[in-house]
């Protein structure tokens, strides 16, 4: 049988059962088994324990559970509540404010969490009510929140960078700097897209309707200070070079459970275990997802699945930008049906070295394939951030809130292109700031 059949076989056993609703770690771990004992029969079984444990055994795995418990720290208090509110004071004299608010407290509250989902919730639960009730469009409304929620996978920290980083063995720091810009970038082509759309609807209303004191507009900022202190702290510890991305995930950790604990009184020890414990789970599985992924990534090398696919890909006689086109088209479809954490360590070892034979710099590129993974979590069959929306929202088809994410589909496709055009947008500052 040929890499070529082998590999075909491969990824069509890990889609059918991933289809069946199994869970992504022991889809992955399933196939690779599957292939392996077909391969080397009862012997494969030695390599099982050598391989998941030497792919687990990596300090900077340690950030993972430590901006995990960030997350759910932030995700388990009223700092969406807060944040959101926060906002819309500042902002009400602007127009067009409603939106805005919006969809900048998704920025600013998945840049706490890293969660693409916690962030749908929080801000969707507060934020669609109101923008209906002023006017907005049902499928704007939805849309600009489902949209808004994908930022938390690109503006650090993130845990998806994270996975990226430690398949591609390049700098978690710097694939974090690097994510600033483009994550602002797409901010602002959300932000315009959901004024002229407003504007073009005759809905651009200011929140003028409600006025505020200069009293009312501060009394909610030594709620949120602290927490973006702590996240600007473990910003600048990562890229002024003073900690490691697991020193600096394990110290913010600690100061948001303790900011939450002080700010927002949840000092009841079962508010802290129910923090601790969704940690643990997520953490859990994305560990579970890594050791299999390591055990699939043998077994695709093992059958010379890896190399193969690489060669014929380098082989192809197109230019490094069309090549970069395939890519990016694989990946938009992959995202259609997989969750991020499984396409990014299923495809990083093929793909990365045909990017650095084509002159791409592995860095830029983990910001454009972090962009093709926002653009999954909107995208059916299997776009989370939808059915998120949909549930805090049952009155809302589906359809509905497809047709108002799509607009925003097309603003991170053109952000893709602009990386493209302007690869400085991702290079830049981790180059002024690093080196």
């Amino acid at each position: 049988m040929s890499p070529e059949t082998t590999g075909f076989l491969i990824f069509g056993l890990a889609l059918v059962l991933l289809a069946t609703g199994m869970p992504i770690a022991f889809a992955l771990g399933g196939t690779a088994l599957t292939f392996m004992f077909i391969s080397d029969g009862w012997n494969a079984l030695s390599f099982l324990p050598e391989t998941v444990f030497s792919g687990l055994d990596d300090f900077t795995l340690a950030s993972i559970p430590m901006f995990v418990i960030m997350g759910a720290a932030v995700a388990s208090s009223r700092a969406g509540s807060d944040l959101y509110e926060a906002l819309s004071r500042w902002l009400y004299k602007v127009p067009g404010s409603l939106v805005i608010s919006n969809i900048g407290a998704c920025a600013l509250f998945s840049a706490l969490t890293g969660s693409s989902p916690a962030t749908c919730a929080a801000i969707g639960k507060m934020g669609i009510p109101e923008m209906r009730r002023r006017g907005y469009s049902a499928d704007l409304a939805t849309g600009a929140i489902a949209a808004g929620g994908t930022l938390g996978i690109l503006i650090p920290p993130s845990v998806t960078m994270i996975l990226y980083g430690i398949a591609s063995e390049t700098s978690i720091g710097r694939l974090f700097i690097a994510g600033i810009l483009p994550g602002l970038m797409l901010t602002g082509l959300f932000i315009a897209w959901a004024l002229f759309l407003s504007w073009r609807r005759g809905t651009m209303k200011s929140m003028a309707t409600q006025s505020y004191t200069w009293a009312q507009r501060l009394e909610l900022l030594p709620n949120l200070l602290p927490l973006l202190a702590v996240i600007v702290g473990v910003i600048y510890a990562l890229y002024g070079g003073i900690a490691t991305p697991s020193e600096a995930a394990g110290v913010g950790a600690a100061l948001c459970l303790i900011m939450v604990i002080v700010i927002y009184r949840m000092w009841h020890w079962k508010d802290v275990w129910h923090i601790l414990r969704d940690a643990l789970r997520e953490s859990g599985m994305l560990l579970m997802i890594i050791g299999m992924s390591v055990l699939f990534g043998y077994a695709m090398s093992a059958s010379m699945v890896t190399q193969s696919i690489a060669q014929s890909v380098a082989e192809l006689d197109v230019n490094k930008w069309v090549l970069l086109a395939i890519i990016n088209v694989m990946l938009l479809v992959a995202g259609c049906f997989l969750p991020p954490a499984a396409i990014i360590l299923m495809t990083t070892p093929i793909i990365l070295p045909v990017i650095t034979a084509a002159g791409f710099d592995p860095i830029w590129f983990g910001v454009v394939l972090t962009i093709n993974m926002e653009l999954g979590l909107i995208t059916p069959p299997v776009g989370l951030n939808l059915f998120v929306i949909n549930g805090i929202t049952p009155d809302v088809k589906l359809t509905t809130i497809l047709r108002g994410a799509f607009p925003f589909m097309m603003c991170m496709v053109l952000s893709i292109v602009l990386l493209c055009v302007f690869p400085e947008i991702a290079t830049w500052l981790p180059q002024a700031m690093m080196g």
